[in-house]
């Protein structure tokens, strides 16, 4: 199956992730994964599953701007091999969040508002940034927690707050690394169903990391899955990716 054969056509809208030839790891004498062409379409939910070190979240970095390919191209919301994406359009929760841990759930979250609805850091916030920001908390659960420093919240509260962080900035791409961990089976639905409704009612995309392979299958349109130097044989669609042992 070939790249043009994986991409999804969208109605004359072009790609938000385009991926062409390239090499991702941190040392050319040991590439981790090799993607001969890859597109992601806006409105599209695609999940990377696999087991730990084959390069699951060096891809997500390489996407954001922050992993430079070994070779090849890479293409974000229209721009090739961005050294970092534009303010605001892309939006990334790390497994380790990012979160700043003595501020409260609104500043962090205020951070993301602030990132896709003011022009530059150094304007005052805008009543536009703090209503998405208002929006973002409450699709997560937290306004009763919208005071509260992070580093009293839970786990999976804190989770939360960064996934809400992305949301309140209203990006045209949403990268994810195991944002669903540490949440209960209720709480796990109410932050996904708010994430896909954000990415469907929006035209953005979706890319996200996810370990459970049932869980990625029921949430996304496509499943790349890396492992053990092949791709899994009962997902075809994901025949674009191979990965080096």
């Amino acid at each position: 199956m070939t790249g043009e054969d994986l991409a999804v056509k969208d109605g004359g809208h072009g790609p938000i992730i385009r991926l062409h030839n390239i090499v991702i790891g941190y040392e050319s004498e040991d590439p981790l994964v090799k993607i001969p062409n890859l597109e992601i379409s806006p409105g599209e939910i695609v999940a990377i599953a696999g087991p730990s070190g084959v390069g699951k979240t060096t891809l997500l970095r390489t996407i954001a701007g922050l992993v430079k390919p070994l070779s090849g191209t890479v293409e974000v919301c229209g721009k090739v091999n961005p050294s970092l994406p534009s303010r605001g359009e892309v939006g990334y929760v790390p497994q380790r969040l990012g979160l700043i841990r003595h501020a409260s759930v609104m500043h962090n979250v205020m951070l993301g508002a602030n990132a896709g609805h003011k022009p530059h850091w150094y304007f005052p916030p805008s009543s536009t940034a703090k209503e998405h920001a208002l929006e973002a908390i409450s699709s997560m659960g937290l306004m009763d927690k919208i005071g509260e420093p992070v580093r009293r919240l839970s786990g999976g509260q804190q989770r939360r707050v960064a996934t809400a962080r992305t949301l309140a900035q209203s990006p045209k791409l949403i990268m994810a690394d195991e944002f669903l961990s540490e949440l209960d089976e209720e709480t796990m639905q109410t932050v996904l169903g708010s994430v896909i409704d954000y990415v469907r009612s929006s035209s953005a995309a979706l890319l996200v990391v996810e370990h459970d392979i049932s869980r990625a299958k029921s949430m996304a349109d496509r499943l790349l899955v890396i492992d053990d130097g092949r791709v899994n044989p009962f997902i075809t669609e994901t025949t674009a990716m191979e990965v080096k042992v």
